[in-house]
């Protein structure tokens, strides 16, 4: 049975990271366009990516969009999770409900209704609502992690600091937030990679001006099929790698103890 367990998880894992795979191979194919198993070695597509001043200006943009909205929902999921968790609010069901609610609908449906509200006060095309769009759409990932970090969370630890004398202040900063950092730091990530990763909203929202990277790969592919999209995507997958892997592996280890 073990064996049949492991020879099974092998296969899902396999499943999964297959087009991953096939996606980094063909960066480095010689052919014009996408071939697996890519035939000889070339760092072309990559220069290419590097040397195209719309792709590097729509990443500069997504890695500022990302950041800003990231910070944003980070702060605002991490206090709402720690009301939700530590407090018993009146309506805490509806209010818990409400937060989430962005991940319950459609993306379609969300942009539609963001543009219509943003169309009344003139936040279409511009930054700011971009912003706003974003941190809606990230919010809740960071407290459903923040809140799952929170679970097994000992109230009596701050009592005991606050019976010692500590200030609220000074236990937030000494007690709860470093125990809470593990699932802060994984929901900021995640939240980053949802809002760089964002097209639909984005696409609808955006101006000439505030065209991010899905936005213009998204237009890239439309008109051309050489592998330079796999240089990007193997690219950022490097850089998601890099970044998610430590951070969820601290997450789960401090969850299993």
């Amino acid at each position: 049975m073990r064996i049949l367990l492991r020879f099974l998880n092998g296969a899902i894992l396999l499943y999964l990271a297959a087009p991953i795979l096939v996606v980094v191979a063909t960066a480095f194919g010689s052919s014009a366009y996408p071939i697996f198993p890519p035939q000889n070695f070339t760092l072309q597509w990559f220069h290419q990516f590097w040397g195209n001043p719309e792709l590097r200006d729509a990443l500069r943009i997504s890695a500022l969009l990302s950041s800003v909205s990231t910070i944003l929902a980070t702060s605002i999921g991490t206090l709402s999770a720690l009301a939700l968790v530590r407090y018993r609010l009146p309506g805490k069901t509806a209010i818990s409900a409400l937060l989430l609610s962005p991940i319950l609908f459609p993306a379609i449906v969300l942009a539609l209704a963001l543009l219509v509200a943003f169309q009344r006060v003139g936040l279409t095309q511009t930054f700011t609502g971009l912003v706003a769009a974003h941190t809606l759409l990230i919010t809740p990932f960071v407290i459903r992690l923040v809140m799952a970090s929170l679970a097994e969370f000992d109230p009596s630890l701050e009592e005991a600091a606050q019976n010692l004398g500590a200030t609220w202040s000074r236990t937030f900063f000494r007690i709860t937030l470093p125990l809470a950092l593990p699932g802060i730091l994984a929901g900021a990530v995640f939240a980053f990679i949802m809002s760089f990763d964002e097209l639909v909203v984005t696409l609808l929202l955006a101006g000439p001006e505030l065209q991010t990277l899905p936005i213009r790969i998204f237009n890239y592919v439309q008109y051309s099929s050489d592998p330079s999209i796999s240089a990007i995507s193997t690219c950022l997958i490097v850089v998601w790698l890099a970044i998610g892997i430590p951070v969820y592996t601290r997450f789960l280890s401090v969850k299993h103890l």
